[in-house]
């Protein structure tokens, strides 16, 4: 078993000014947007200008945010949400989805694209390779916070986390920081690097995320309040992953045969 680093969620505290640790994740997550958005925006294919990224990176960021927060409190929390309303600006509280971050992103880019005179798919192409980098930053943040650990194992590498009680168990955030992270990154990033046809990265973006996140789920702890909603083992992860393996799977096909309409 390995031992869990200690590591103070809180990064700096200035008086009652804290800056955590997985605050710090999102401006990775944008930054690295932001850099290397730069560099795809200014290759001839790409269907905006690198000055024009600034401005994606904004929506892209308000659509993380908002999407977040509501499908946080839609997919995971929704009755609570109906005796209490006011929960879903209780953000100090915690709770963000990766689905819902995800549809507030699309929105975001359905909404730049207009003004940019571009499809939403488009633009989503150009962010598919650049997302990893933000989702492996927020697994790391997860798990220096000690949230959303992995089910007990006695697997050589499992840990005792500090809110998992006294049982060892998967560190699966790093699982996920790997895989969704790293792993995705070089594959888009790779794939991308020559003209592909629309939606094509996007499509791809979402087959190999949703496999990934449903093959962790066998190894993350269900949400408390939750549990397992189906045979024992089925998860909502695994629930909103599946439609993202289907929908990806359905547009990389289209972009290498009959074109659907970009919207």
């Amino acid at each position: 078993m390995l031992t869990y680093p200690q590591i103070d969620p809180v990064l700096i505290a200035i008086g009652p000014l804290k800056i955590h640790w997985y605050g710090l994740m999102y401006l990775v997550g944008f930054a690295g947007v932001w850099v290397l958005g730069q560099k795809r925006a200014a290759q001839p294919w790409s269907p905006i200008k690198p000055e024009a990224i600034e401005d994606l990176v904004t929506y892209g960021a308000m659509g993380v945010i908002l999407g977040g927060r509501i499908g946080y409190i839609l997919f995971y929390n929704f009755n609570e949400f109906l005796s209490n309303p006011l929960i879903l600006f209780k953000i100090w509280q915690g709770g963000m989805s990766f689905h819902g971050g995800m549809l507030g992103v699309f929105i975001a880019m359905w909404i730049f694209g207009k003004k940019q005179g571009c499809t939403m798919l488009q633009l989503t192409d150009i962010i598919a390779p650049l997302a990893p980098i933000g989702l492996g930053a927020g697994r790391i943040g997860n798990f220096v916070n000690s949230e959303l650990w992995g089910r007990p194992t006695d697997v050589p590498w499992a840990m005792v986390f500090p809110n998992g009680g006294p049982l060892a168990r998967h560190p699966s955030q790093l699982y996920e920081a790997f895989l969704e992270g790293a792993v995705l990154f070089v594959i888009l990033w790779v794939y991308t690097s020559k003209p592909r046809p629309t939606m094509g990265a996007t499509g791809l973006a979402l087959f190999i995320y949703g496999c990934f996140r449903f093959f962790v789920e066998f190894f993350r702890m269900p949400d408390a309040h939750l549990g397992y909603l189906a045979l024992d083992w089925v998860t909502m992860g695994q629930i909103l992953s599946t439609p993202m393996i289907i929908i990806g799977s359905a547009l990389f096909y289209f972009a290498y045969n009959k074109s659907i309409p970009n919207k």
